[in-house]
């Protein structure tokens, strides 16, 4: 494959350009989901500090369960807030809500019955929030259904905006060029439109990918939209069609059916370069591409695209061909950074692998070295392999990547042993290790770290503008992956996410993870089948604990001036199994952290980040804690405690002299619900 397909960076004559940095959230308020267009999670505010942190109290709490037919446990949004307004979605149906941003108070609702459409949704519950824009005295709140609809309110009334597209909906499965089933077809979002000099940006998401039941699939295409109409403006086929720059990528015409490659992460946009960056997910079939030979233009690839026509700028694909469901979880962080006596302007990309990528925003050529390496070549039956990947040569990997024995558990010698004897069932490599076909007598799969779900997942990353640094949480988690064919007319693929043990998977995910995880049995098969080595082992825990050492949670500060890490922590207190388990009680443990990717908020002086995981006090009162860290050296600061896990990503305001930080919580057995802090 001509590699030239890979990454082209436009040959273009370019006047001097005054850089103008993301200086995030403005005068106090939080107008998109990432602050600003470029997702800094930025603001300047400093009544908040060091010093009080701790002393935050509940300002007020808006709890969501009347937002639906039944209450909701998993929470994502991140608020607005514009003139004095909380803007957001939430609950089972994904309702709008404005409340009064100092009392929490509802000042309207509004709410979509989908019926069978909105059961058939890939993308269901409350999604991640919505956009907000506003021309003199109009303002509007702009989201996207479960059942795929694009609906603009009137963000003074709540009501449909008359104007735009029919009676204030557009019907995304429309006008999408290509043929989609109004209720089952299987195209939605959870992320948020974008809105930016009266253009729409909206992605496309589809149903978890490990085990698709056809290689056919829908393609999920990017769309710029009229704000004030909702005429669309532009399309961009993720998927090239014949004739169409990077179509020669899908080899065997394979580009007709493919489908994913949607963007269902966050996109950022740049006003100055009037150019939108979009992190494109993976094609049809996470773990197996035999049916899609090539790289695969534009799957797993930042690509540039002009906001006003959608035309390619330029484009990077951080994975070719990928079959490990590398896709590109997050917004592309926006800066402007002085490198090398020289103020450039890049935008860096957080990802499940956990490499930051970073480029000029301008051309799309790396800020350093990206070097194509030999990666292993695998032996799955049919599938096509790329033998070359790109790996960054800075900043250096912000988590583990792959897995060797020296990652192995190691707090005791028995758990040692019992270790080693779980690791001999699966093949251990570095990352871009290739997935086997499952074999009841080994290997059972590849242990694959990060895991599916990352290193770093949709929260993504933060910024700082004034002393260029990055932080980003991740996963330090660990999956068994392998593929397996599937059950009689279970899918058209000839292999699917499975283990020889407990059969194809019927419900998609991501395997285990390094908190532990458990390995799904198909519904026929209960019993676990015997090898000739006896048992093999369910899941990747050892005496219920993790597989692998701690940390389990990490937040990554990197310097962008050098491409280096500046400091790194475990977030998160302990977990309870791991704190309290009877083999540990005579160790010294540090702080693991937690399994988990969670989103944080940087201000003028603080990193702020909440835990995912509940676990308890002392007094054995269970607890969450929104912790505040030195964002100069990761050391702890402050906490205070949350009523649930955090679920969404905290954000902050100043109204009538008062700074609030607000965070979505939920978990752990606990409903989703907005909580307000203020001191």
């Amino acid at each position: 494959m001509n590699r030239t397909l890979r990454r082209i960076f436009p040959v273009l004559c370019l006047l001097p350009v005054l850089a103008q940095a993301q200086q995030g959230a403005p005068d106090g308020e939080w107008p998109s989901y990432g602050g600003d267009l470029g997702h800094t999670r930025y603001s300047a505010l400093e009544q908040i500090d060091a010093a009080n942190f701790s002393e935050l109290k509940i300002a007020w709490r808006f709890k969501t369960d009347n937002l639906g037919p039944s209450p909701e446990y998993r929470f994502q949004a991140t608020p607005l807030m514009v003139d004095g307004k909380i803007y957001t979605t939430a609950g089972s149906r994904r309702s709008v809500v404005a409340l009064d941003a100092e009392t929490g108070e509802l000042l309207w609702h509004y709410s979509m019955n989908e019926g069978e459409r909105g059961e058939y949704a890939p993308r269901q519950l409350s999604g991640r929030g919505l956009a907000f824009w506003q021309e003199g005295d109009e303002a509007r709140v702009i989201y996207v259904t479960p059942g795929y609809q694009m609906v603009a309110l009137d963000a003074s009334s709540g009501l449909p905006v008359d104007s735009f597209g029919n009676n204030g909906v557009i019907d995304l499965k429309q006008n999408a060029d290509q043929q989609i089933d109004p209720v089952t077809g299987e195209i939605g979002l959870h992320a948020t439109p974008i809105v930016a000099k009266d253009v729409v940006i909206v992605g496309a998401a589809h149903r978890t990918g490990g085990n698709p039941s056809s290689r056919e699939n829908v393609k999920g295409y990017v769309r710029g939209f009229d704000v004030r109409t909702g005429e669309r403006l532009w399309i961009y086929h993720t998927i090239p069609l014949p004739g169409e720059y990077g179509n020669e990528s899908w080899l065997e015409e394979s580009s007709s059916y493919t489908g994913n490659t949607g963007v269902w992460a966050q996109i950022s946009v740049d006003l100055e370069l009037e150019t939108v960056y979009l992190p494109v997910e993976a094609a049809t079939g996470d773990y197996y591409g035999g049916y899609r030979p090539g790289d695969n233009l534009f799957a797993e690839t930042l690509l540039a695209v002009d906001l006003h026509s959608g035309e390619r700028k330029w484009h990077f694909q951080l994975v070719h061909h990928g079959i490990w469901d590398h896709d590109i979880p997050c917004a592309p962080i926006l800066a402007d950074v002085m490198i090398d006596g020289t103020l450039r302007k890049i935008v860096a990309q957080p990802t499940k692998q956990a490499f930051l990528y970073v480029f000029d925003r301008v051309t799309g050529e790396p800020i350093w070295p990206i070097e194509e390496r030999p990666v292993e070549i695998g032996d799955v039956p049919g599938e096509w392999y790329s033998p070359t990947q790109p790996f960054p040569s800075k900043p250096p990997a912000y988590d583990r990547q792959g897995v060797s024995e020296d990652d192995l558990i190691d707090f005791t010698p028995q758990l040692r042993t019992e270790a080693l004897e779980v690791a001999s069932w699966y093949k251990l490599g570095p990352i871009f290790t290739p997935p086997v076909v499952s074999d009841i007598n080994g290997p059972l799969g590849i242990l694959m770290a990060p895991a599916t779900g990352g290193g770093t997942n949709w929260p993504g990353g933060s910024y700082d503008p004034e002393t260029n640094m990055l932080y980003v949480s991740s996963n330090s988690s660990v999956a068994g992956l392998a593929v397996v064919p599937p059950y009689p007319g279970q899918s058209d693929m000839a292999y699917i996410q499975g283990n020889a043990a407990t059969g194809p998977r019927t419900s998609g995910g991501a395997g285990s993870s390094a908190g532990g995880g458990r390995t799904e049995l198909n519904v026929a098969q209960r019993e676990q089948p015997q090898s000739s080595r006896g048992r093999p082992p369910v899941g990747l825990r050892v005496q219920r604990l993790p597989l692998l050492k701690p940390p389990y949670g990490v937040i990554s500060a990197i310097d962008l001036q050098r491409g280096e890490i500046a400091w790194q922590i475990a977030h998160g207190q302990t977990p309870d199994r791991v704190a309290n388990h009877p083999l540990l009680q005579d160790i010294d443990l540090p702080r693991t952290g937690q399994n988990a990717s969670v989103g944080t908020l940087v201000t003028k002086t603080l990193l702020i980040a909440g835990e995912a995981e509940m676990t308890r006090d002392g007094e054995g009162n269970p607890r969450a804690q929104l912790r505040a860290y030195d964002k100069a050296t990761g050391a702890d600061v402050g906490a205070v405690r949350l009523p649930a896990p955090q679920s969404g990503s905290p954000m902050t305001y100043m109204l009538n002299d008062e700074q609030y930080i607000v965070i979505a919580v939920s978990g752990g057995g606990i409903s989703g619900e907005l909580v307000a802090f203020k001191l």
